[in-house]
């Protein structure tokens, strides 16, 4: 069980990472299955990098986070799709890391990433070495920025209509 404090920093429109009440209400509609895969994963990479920041995106079609070394999307460096049945843990710029294994998927220009089912099967060890590559990657593509933020949660963007697993339908337009 997660305990977290209630604390807010609203000035900065930002929540201490232990903070998931968001996370949790917008992955509501997904299978406990899955929810359980994307807050594992979400805990394996703040153990490794916190002093980095998470972007959360409440999207149409998903819910997506993400690691940066800033509050910019350009610098995330590793992101959590949340799908019906899996999660999808990726590299953003995935084709700029040496991947022996082949284990990485997607043939696009610049994301690559892994379907987590069962945390068993998750090669964590393996991992942590494309995500050191990932973080160097993006830290030698940083640019520098006017406030620095370390190990803050950012929910970048909420969609007023989402599309979720088995037909659920969210739909947060103001009327």
């Amino acid at each position: 069980m997660f305990l977290y404090p209630k604390f807010i920093d609203k000035s900065q429109n930002t929540v201490p990472k232990e903070e998931v009440k968001d996370l949790i209400k917008f992955m509501l509609p997904y299978p406990d299955k899955v929810k359980a895969a994307a807050l594992w994963l979400r805990e394996f990479v703040w153990d490794l990098y916190p002093d980095t920041n998470e972007l959360i995106y409440d999207n149409y079609n998903a819910v997506a986070f993400g690691w940066s070394l800033t509050d910019k999307v350009g610098d995330v460096f590793c992101s959590i799709a949340v799908a019906s049945d899996h999660v999808n843990f990726g590299f953003n710029w995935g084709v700029n890391i040496a991947d022996p294994q082949k284990i990485l998927l997607g043939g696009g220009k610049q994301y690559r990433y892994i379907q987590v089912r069962e945390k068993e099967d998750f090669p964590d060890e393996y991992i942590k070495h494309l995500l050191e590559q990932a973080y160097e990657d993006r830290a030698a593509q940083k640019k520098p920025v006017k406030k620095e933020l370390k190990g803050e949660t950012i929910v970048k963007s909420i969609s007023p209509v989402k599309k979720r697993p088995n037909n659920f339908s969210v739909d947060n337009r103001t009327k």
